[in-house]
């Protein structure tokens, strides 16, 4: 299954940069890094990243972070991914910018 984590440009930068993260400051303080699922994204980009601009969406395999990976109940009683350790750069599936139009975030199609 895909899942999809949300970075600033810097964070991703940095990402980039270092070949892995432990997250952005958010996931830094809660322990893990904070993804979602295609049913979950847009209202984790509305909820979290509101009128935010250079924005890009990662694609993970979730398959391969599965030794990681743990699936808890959050908002609304959704099940959310979050992985508990470090995301390597060579994980990532793909990536694009999360462009803003508008005031809501633009998602390819594919993305529920």
């Amino acid at each position: 299954m895909l899942i999809y984590k949300i970075f600033r440009q810097s964070e991703w930068d940095d990402l980039v940069a270092a070949g892995e993260t432990a997250g952005a400051p958010i996931d830094l303080i809660d322990g893990y890094i904070h993804f979602s699922t295609a049913a979950t994204v847009r209202e984790t980009a509305a909820k979290h990243f509101a009128g935010a601009e250079g924005l890009i969406l990662a694609t993970v395999e979730s398959d391969r972070i599965a030794d990681a990976l743990k699936w808890e109940v959050s908002r609304g009683g959704a099940e959310f991914p979050h992985l508990y350790r470090k995301l390597l750069l060579t994980e990532v599936q793909s990536h694009a910018p999360l462009p803003l139009h508008d005031g809501v975030h633009v998602f390819a199609e594919g993305i529920a």
